[in-house]
């Protein structure tokens, strides 16, 4: 990330061996370029900069993914006015940190973090902004790619008069619900998502209506906050990173760098007693070491078995099994060494049931092996996919090997449990 130099948005192809051809690049229109986002037509994608908190739309080749032009439209919330906070080399903060110091000159400026577009309509965007502890609702006209007039804002959090310091904004899969991860209060908020006022947003956009009735009106409202990490542990050590939710609806995931964990959230699936809506509300499951330092990001693979986490500041990448009953993670032994990882993306590749040439690719969801003795050398794969039907020897081989794995774990522990036990 530069502050002093505009960001540039690469687009590649990803070929069936998993290798990548650069397709095409186009300046970001801001600085510290940080998240980007594809709106449901796959006709534009929409870049936030984080360090001088712009907007902007720049549009795309639905069948090639190609930029179909440089910026097509661009959102500044400062509405022109210069950067108060300075960077860095010339004495500014460290946005690293989280002591009281930093948090103040970090949050001097608006700072978008992300954008994300509703996923009813396509026509709200929602904008978690660090340095002003808000979330902005913006309407996005998706038919011209533009950044429209900005809705309503509302505290990210419990405003306690403590910075909170909103980072990424999720959606629930299931329900009308939303989750803000608050990177400096280390906590999550959730919303409830008021669809009837979305539902009116778009019909008035497809009407050609005038979008200022809808201001100061929020699709948004606060029903819970609920911590990250130990109530005893010291909020200014840790800093959050990232939120999901897991593809079956039932638990949020949140990464805290300082703490070094992932924490688990169990997602409410009723309405509770006495009808008290506490339908996506969360309850803590624990705390999980990542087995490195900052976890700046994770992500689970395809099947929602094994969540990869990406430990930024030691350099490493962990795999651990995620247990879909009790939502607990369990290390798997497997570590790689990477340079500073920043992000994870597990992408299919190939279609390993296809009745191409044997010579094909084996695929683990978002991994690629050449041949069967590689595949067998890959003790634990990223996924397994079952299909009863088309299972091979490949299969039995991989199953075995967890198994013998797990096996060993609990002789281990039994052990340890039966010199005790003498003691």
């Amino acid at each position: 990330e530069d502050i002093e130099e505009n960001g540039q948005i690469l687009a590649y192809e990803i070929h069936s061996d998993g290798s990548l051809t650069e397709i095409g690049r186009v300046d970001a229109g801001g600085t510290s370029t940080c998240y980007l986002t594809i709106d449901r037509d796959h006709r534009h994608l929409i870049a936030v900069n984080y360090w001088d908190s712009s907007l902007v739309v720049i549009p795309l080749s639905k069948s090639t993914g190609e930029f179909n032009g440089p910026i097509q439209s661009i959102y500044d919330p400062r509405q022109g006015k210069a950067m108060l906070a300075a960077a860095k080399k010339d004495g500014g903060a460290n946005h690293s940190m989280n002591d009281e110091c930093t948090i103040a000159a970090r949050q001097v400026d608006p700072h978008s973090h992300a954008l994300v577009l509703d996923p009813f309509e396509g026509c709200v965007a929602y904008v978690p902004d660090l340095g002003k502890d808000l979330v902005r609702e913006f309407w996005y006209d998706k038919t011209k790619g533009v950044i429209g007039c900005e809705f309503n804002v509302l505290p990210s959090g419990m405003s306690t008069g403590k910075p909170d310091g909103p980072r990424y904004f999720e959606f629930h899969p299931k329900f009308n619900v939303a989750y803000v991860v608050n990177e400096l209060s280390s906590t999550v908020a959730v919303f409830s998502i008021d669809k009837e006022l979305l539902s009116e947003i778009a019909r008035a956009t497809k009407m050609g209506l005038p979008m200022d009735k809808f201001k100061g009106r929020s699709t948004l409202k606060l029903i819970q906050s609920i911590k990250t990490v130990p109530s005893a542990f010291p909020t200014t050590m840790n800093t959050c990173g990232r939120i999901c939710t897991h593809q079956s609806g039932r638990y949020v995931i949140v990464s805290n760098r300082g703490h070094e964990s992932i924490t688990i959230f169990r997602v409410k699936q009723g309405c509770g007693i006495k009808g008290k809506a506490t339908r996506g509300t969360l309850t803590q499951v624990g705390f999980f070491h990542t087995r490195g330092e900052t976890p700046r990001h994770f992500q689970f693979d395809h099947s929602g078995q094994f969540l990869i986490v990406a430990n930024q500041d030691s350099d490493t990448i962990a795999v651990f099994s995620f247990n879909l009953t009790s939502g607990e993670i369990r290390y798997t032994g497997n570590e790689y060494h990477i340079p500073s990882p920043n992000f994870i993306c597990c992408c299919p590749v190939v279609d390993r049931y296809s009745d191409d040439e044997d010579d094909q690719p084996y695929e683990r969801v978002g991994y690629t092996f050449t041949s069967e003795d590689e595949v067998r050398r890959n003790k634990v794969p990223s996924s397994v996919v079952v299909d009863s039907a088309k299972r091979n020897s490949l299969d039995y081989l991989n199953e075995l090997e967890l198994a013998q794995k797990e096996i060993a774990k609990l002789k281990t522990q039994l052990s340890v449990l039966s010199q005790l036990s003498r003691g």
